[in-house]
């Protein structure tokens, strides 16, 4: 393991309930081992990936990133919440659920009870499929010829990045600052991750005022910080090709008569 959260696997549901009652409350997190959707009866666990995030939610915890095992089972990190973790409004959908089965324990509703407190409940952002960036950014793209263009061809990785950033500002004053750099970033051709495809140019009068290069050129990043949110950006990116570059030299091969 590349960190100190340790490795567990339990043999099914109940016993990711057990270790959580005896342990939840002093662990840093695990590496919990799950089974792929093919593979629940042969796995080394049946303890599937929506079963273990109810119980975690139970208690306090979220879940966070995954990484592949074999072809039955995979890893995915949970650990507890902090007093900053964001909510994404798919768990405040299951936790609503769990809610009314009456399965919430204490430190899960005092979890909740924080979010509330504190706008991160009404804050929840939106997963990939659902994620809607404000109307002042679409505007703001639209007043921009050559940074629509790019928008119409941004791959959904690159769109919920746009989105995600815009939407963990708090301030009125920072989101705009944030939008008029996103727009530059598109008018420039430049994406927050790489991606193959863009915008079909018109005329050669628009050439200048786009400057794109044969691939999107990936922006700086906005900000360092790693979101600790549940859900992270989808791995949807398009890659581009490999080239193969001719050797210095070379003489083209001559056709087959």
């Amino acid at each position: 393991m590349p960190d100190a959260i340790q490795a567990l696997t339990v043999s099914c549901a109940a016993g990711w309930a057990t270790w959580l009652a005896a342990n939840a409350a002093a662990s840093p997190g695990v590496w919990l081992t799950l089974a792929k959707k093919t593979a629940v009866a042969t796995a080394p666990t049946s303890l599937t990936y929506a079963q273990a995030l109810d119980e975690a939610l139970c208690h306090g915890w979220i879940d966070g990133q995954a990484r592949a095992i074999d072809a039955l089972s995979f890893a995915h990190r949970f650990q507890p919440r902090t007093r900053t973790s964001t909510w994404s409004k798919r768990n405040v959908g299951i936790v609503a659920r769990l809610h009314s089965e009456g399965r919430m324990l204490p430190a899960g509703i005092a979890a909740v009870d924080a979010a509330k407190a504190d706008g991160r409940w009404e804050r929840a952002y939106a997963g990939s499929a659902e994620a809607t960036p404000p109307p002042e950014f679409l505007a703001a793209v639209e007043a921009v010829p050559a940074a629509a263009k790019m928008y119409e061809v941004l791959s959904s990785q690159n769109r919920y990045a746009i989105y995600w950033r815009l939407h963990q500002l708090k301030t009125t004053a920072g989101r705009d600052k944030a939008i008029a750099r996103f727009v530059e970033m598109l008018a420039r051709g430049e994406t927050v991750h790489p991606q193959k495809r863009r915008p079909q140019l018109d005329d050669a009068a628009d050439k200048p005022d786009l400057k794109i290069e044969e691939e999107a050129t990936p922006a700086p990043a906005i900000s360092r910080k790693r979101p600790k949110e549940e859900e992270q950006e989808p791995n949807t990116g398009e890659q581009a090709p490999r080239r193969r570059s001719q050797r210095q030299g070379s003489q083209p091969k001559k056709a087959k008569r």
